[in-house]
């Protein structure tokens, strides 16, 4: 079942992060989230923000408030719209990404994989949840056997 094997890859994926982010004090989602922010040209919004990693707002203010508290973000309301809420990096957020730097590569070299293979593996599941998200109005030819998926 390739839903099983993407459930049970991705929770390998967070128990290997697990160690390399305890040291910092961050959890899976909010190291996602802050990567999010220091890849951002602009300041983004919890709206933005939430579109990038998959999460509702119901999920990410909690989690965007901690980081707050743990001094890694600032949330401010938009004056020409209080419905959104701007996110913006602390210098200790900015700091902290020096601090992760390593992750990334300590994270290939836990999958034993290379490079181009990361990237191509990637490439596909990216493409499927982007799929699985925005299904096309065309089914398939003949349907693939229930049991496989």
């Amino acid at each position: 079942m390739v839903c099983f094997s993407l459930y049970s890859a991705a929770n390998a994926m967070q128990q290997a992060y697990r160690p390399l982010l305890e040291d910092l004090g961050l959890t899976y989602p909010q190291y996602l989230v802050l990567c999010t922010i220091w890849t951002a040209r602009n300041p983004l919004t919890v709206k933005g923000i939430g579109q990038q990693v998959h999460l509702d707002s119901s999920t990410l203010t909690p989690l965007l408030k901690r980081l707050e508290a743990s001094g890694l973000v600032i949330r401010t309301r938009d004056p020409e719209d209080e419905r959104q809420v701007r996110i913006t990096l602390t210098e200790a957020g900015h700091a902290l990404r020096d601090r992760t730097a390593h992750i990334p590569a300590c994270m290939l070299e836990k999958t034993g994989l290379d490079i181009d293979t990361l990237v191509q593996l990637q490439t596909q599941i990216s493409a499927l949840a982007a799929r699985l998200r925005n299904p096309t109005d065309t089914a398939p030819a003949k349907p693939p056997r229930a049991a496989n998926i």
